[in-house]
């Protein structure tokens, strides 16, 4: 299958896609709001008919009510598990020993699934114990809750102290980055990632619909026949080791950002875009 990204290194046998789902805003956003239903399940049913894999959610997102959305449009669909990357998050609320277990239970009540792909640590938390954090979660990897451990929003420092506390090869950090948003190229996390064998997952990677177009980025777009959108996510999945998991309800858009991993910028394209943001 096309644009596909395989971790090599540390995780030979796992294949990721370079684009992925995000479900933020699906279902409500800090709370359930039953008036979108109806449209995050049909954005939902769209995405996984035209070929998306990875889909990323969270027990924050719509106070659980996206995980439920999600479950309910996998459990309609023809799919099998197997298929999947289902990954989610616990809040950084919920970080002790006991919680992270309650929560990934949680989580995957609300999936209806029998394990989670990956999970992550939504937000680093002040005064968290990593160590408590990741004793429950080598656990939930141990008794086959969760296959993959990753963390969010984590700077070096971090990423350092959840490498040796994993017993498992940690498999993403999931950060903001785009190309308006590069502060995690600027502050080491992305060469730390891409020295580790770690994936940065880029959220919010077209600024969540509202990335200012460049002129370059339009010549780039104008001359692959390719929206401005595609070109910045195309950017983003050619850097080593990077995956991007933007969300639409559009399933035009949808098709759009799916196919922009099948996009092969131009070392010149590249260093264009690298230019100042």
């Amino acid at each position: 299958m096309a644009g596909k990204f395989v971790n090599s290194e540390t995780l030979p046998t796992l294949t990721l896609p370079k684009i992925g789902f995000g479900t933020w805003k699906i279902g409500g956003e800090n709370a359930p709001d039953p008036k979108r239903d109806a449209t995050s399940l049909a954005a939902l049913r769209s995405a996984l008919k035209l070929g998306y894999t990875h889909f990323d959610t969270a027990e924050m997102y719509a106070g659980g009510h996206a995980e439920e959305l999600l479950g309910r449009a996998i459990r309609e669909s023809t799919i099998k598990r197997e298929a999947l990357f289902i990954a989610s998050k616990v809040l950084p609320s919920h970080l002790s020993y006991a919680q992270v277990l309650r929560a990934c239970d949680g989580s995957l009540r609300r999936l209806g699934l029998d394990y989670l792909d990956l999970y992550l640590i939504h937000w680093p938390s002040a005064g968290m114990r990593l160590d408590e954090t990741f004793r429950a979660l080598n656990e939930l990897v141990r008794d086959g809750r969760v296959r993959h451990l990753g963390v969010s929003n984590f700077d070096v420092k971090l990423l350092q102290q959840s490498v040796a506390l994993a017993e498992t090869p940690l498999l993403t950090n999931q950060m903001p980055y785009s190309l308006s948003d590069r502060a995690c190229a600027k502050d080491g996390v992305l060469a730390y990632c891409q020295r580790h064998d770690i994936v940065l997952t880029a959220y919010s990677p077209v600024d969540e619909g509202t990335l200012k177009p460049t002129r370059a980025l339009g010549v780039i777009a104008q001359a692959h026949h390719a929206s401005v959108y595609q070109i910045a996510l195309a950017w983003l999945v050619a850097q080593l080791r990077v995956i991007a998991i933007p969300m639409s309800a559009n399933p035009k858009h949808q098709a759009e950002n799916l196919a922009a991993g099948d996009i092969a910028l131009s070392p010149a394209e590249m260093e264009q875009l690298n230019g100042p943001d």
